[in-house]
This record gives structure tokens, sequence and C-alpha cells, in this order.
């Protein structure tokens, strides 16, 4: 009798039972990195982490995990974090301004007068009697 041998390696197997559960208590990036399984760059993941997450979550934003397995929610927001993480190993956040902040004042689109600054004689208006 031959013994069967599995070339599938499982030490970087995702537990999936309660994955959603269980991100939501995530506290850091390096939380939903571990809990998922995803290898990066310390590097790449510092000065980017925050976005990292908010694209992630505009990918997870997209998806009703109502009535999927386990399996599949866990191997759905693992392809979401990488594809996100992605983003910014080739990129930076001022290149993919996935923040409200950044997409307001992107250089490459000119600001609509009157939209970005006060005029001079609105700063100089007294306050109305009883503020």
């Amino acid at each position: 009798m031959t013994e069967e041998v599995s070339s599938c390696d499982i030490s970087n197997a995702v537990v999936v039972k309660d994955i959603l559960p269980r991100l939501k208590q995530c506290s850091s990036a390096e939380d939903f990195f571990a809990e998922l399984k995803v290898k990066y760059d310390p590097k790449v993941l510092a000065p980017a982490r925050l976005h990292i997450l908010k694209r992630m979550g505009q990918h997870l934003a997209t998806e009703d995990f109502d009535d999927m397995p386990d399996r599949v929610i866990a191997a759905r927001c693992r392809t979401f974090l990488e594809r996100a993480y992605d983003d910014f190993v080739t990129s930076s956040p001022l290149k993919e301004r996935v923040f409200k902040v950044l997409k307001d004042h992107d250089p490459s689109r000119p600001v609509k007068p009157g939209t970005a600054f006060l005029d001079f004689d609105e700063i100089l208006k007294p306050l109305p009697s009883g503020e």
C-alpha cells in the first residue's frame, strides 16, 4: 500500500471559519495581512496602510456575502487585499487617490473658480450678532 502525499502546502492556508467576524476584529493593516495570509513588504505597507485598506474596502463593498460559504468569502477577501496591496506596490497614495481629500486636490484636475478659496472680503465680514 502506497501512502498518498499531497503537494498542497497548508502552512499558508487561511482559516476560513467565521472569517468576516474575525476580520472585523483586526485593528491594524498587519492584522488583516496576517489573518488572510497575504505576504507584504513593510516598506510598501508603512506609507500606504490606510490607502490599501480603503481600497480593499472599496472592493468588498461591491460584494454581497449573504449565503456565501466561508471558504468563498475568505478567498474573495484575500484576493481583494492582494489586489489593493498590488496597486500600491507599483503606485503611490498620491497617484491612486483613494481618499476624498486627495481626490479633491488632484493637480491634474483644474479647480473650478470660486470653490477652492474664500474671497478675502468674506473672511473680513463681521460675524452675525448672537454668535
